[in-house]
């Protein structure tokens, strides 16, 4: 059996986590990231029939009975997966009674996984309906987009068309928009029933005065929707105090999303 700390998973985990820790989107414990694992793969490096340990999830997850994620841990800082995945990531299968995860590598230290879990899981399930290739749910706190919540009414259409007049790229990138919601207790079933339902509809959803939630097929595609809001955020939070003289214009939207092909939030302009 190969060794699990190659595994390419594994891998994409430790630099992706170090990656977002060293922009200041995760800070401290800040943060969490759930990948759906292919189960052939994972059979390369563990043993699907030792279980390690059971721990409740806490609601339904009927739906995902038998898909395997690996997850970072409650409490766990991005700074530290790199150099102890085993303490800091966990392998988690969800078990047949739909209630419980079974743990088949990591939380080494006795620990579990994110208290968002539920943000995730519910998160995972709506994507899946949407899209079967979805793979992956990553939440942050990337500095502008958080500032922006503030100063910045939170308006789905609104937030949307003003990341979009930012960079040329981001109705491209994400022509389906964002989310958002107000701010809600985190760790809660009913934050992760919210963020699912919007899911529905939208790749992104910013959690008022707390972050963003992205999800993907892959891990580079979920990072680079997190990192082009941002950085739209970034160009608002740095010239919003300002005269503004220049803007892509709504029809000049229109065009960029068809010359690249993109299905747009066509209610989301001012045409």
């Amino acid at each position: 059996m190969k060794n699990i700390l190659n595994a390419p998973f594994v891998e994409e985990m430790k630099k992706t986590t170090a990656n977002m820790y060293r922009l200041g989107w995760d800070e401290r414990n800040g943060g969490n990231i759930s990948y759906l694992l292919d189960e052939s793969e994972v059979a390369e490096y563990l043993d699907l029939t030792h279980v390690v340990r059971t721990i409740p999830t806490g609601f339904d997850t009927a739906a995902l009975i038998g898909k395997i994620f690996i997850v970072t841990g409650t409490g766990k800082y991005f700074k530290n997966v790199e150099s102890d995945p085993a303490n800091n990531l966990g392998i988690i299968r969800i078990g047949e009674d739909g209630t419980t995860a079974e743990l088949l590598w990591g939380y080494e230290d006795g620990s579990r996984f994110t208290s968002e879990l539920p943000a995730h899981l519910m998160s995972h399930m709506a994507r899946l309906a949407v899209d079967p290739e979805n793979r992956v749910v990553m939440h942050c706190h990337p500095t502008h987009t958080l500032a922006m919540n503030y100063v910045h009414e939170l308006n789905e259409k609104k937030f949307t068309h003003t990341l979009w007049e930012m960079c040329t790229e981001c109705i491209v990138v994400f022509p389906d928009g964002v989310g958002v919601l107000p701010w809600m207790l985190c760790g809660t079933n009913s934050i992760g029933e919210a963020t699912a339902e919007k899911m529905k509809e939208f790749r992104l959803v910013i959690w008022g005065m707390h972050g963003i939630y992205g999800a993907g097929k892959t891990m580079d595609e979920t990072f680079g929707l997190i990192e082009t809001v941002e950085k739209a955020a970034q160009i608002y939070m740095l010239t919003a105090h300002l005269p503004r003289i220049n803007t892509i214009k709504d029809k000049e939207l229109v065009e960029l999303a068809e010359f690249f092909e993109v299905e747009y939030r066509k209610d989301f302009l001012n045409l």
